[in-house]
């Protein structure tokens, strides 16, 4: 684990609120996003992008890792001109981000082994979590990093 000081950003994309305790049944939401994203090929109608990864955003936090959330699914923008139909835009505020870079393989399961170890990881004076905005980078060479925000 790493950590970072990003500057905010904006993500155009698709979104859902869920939960984790949703995720874990067969009424999650979070693979239908990616099923709809990459056969509706969606990323090819957000204008403006800043660069090639999909990003997936975790904000509006009802509470903590227990509670619902919105998940948006998308491209990081370089500006927000026009927003597709069916698309919302979200920003990625400022902050200090711990980073965990996944291990190597199927997205679906090393995302989640990587967020079940980020859940287990016991509260240490290293960090705490912000709640206020997370994310997962998908990057171009098959790795996945997650961003989760921490306060100062």
């Amino acid at each position: 684990m790493d950590f970072v000081q990003l500057e905010h950003f904006a993500v155009v994309g698709i979104e859902v609120r869920t939960s984790n305790a949703r995720e874990m049944t067969a009424d999650g939401l979070i693979g239908r996003q990616w099923e709809r994203f990459m056969k509706e090929q969606l990323a090819a109608r957000i204008p403006e992008k800043a660069e090639a990864n999909a990003i997936a955003v975790y904000s509006e936090y009802a509470s903590d890792e227990r509670g619902e959330y919105d998940y948006l699914l998308g491209m990081k923008v370089s500006a927000i001109a026009e927003i597709p139909a069916g698309m919302v835009v979200r920003n990625v505020p400022t902050g200090r981000y711990a980073v965990f870079t996944a291990e190597p393989g199927p997205p679906a399961k090393v995302v989640y082994e990587t967020w079940k170890r980020i859940w287990a990881e016991p509260r240490t004076a290293q960090y705490t979590r912000s709640y206020r905005a997370d994310f997962e980078k998908y990057r171009e060479d098959g790795r996945v990093e997650i961003y989760i925000g921490v306060k100062d």
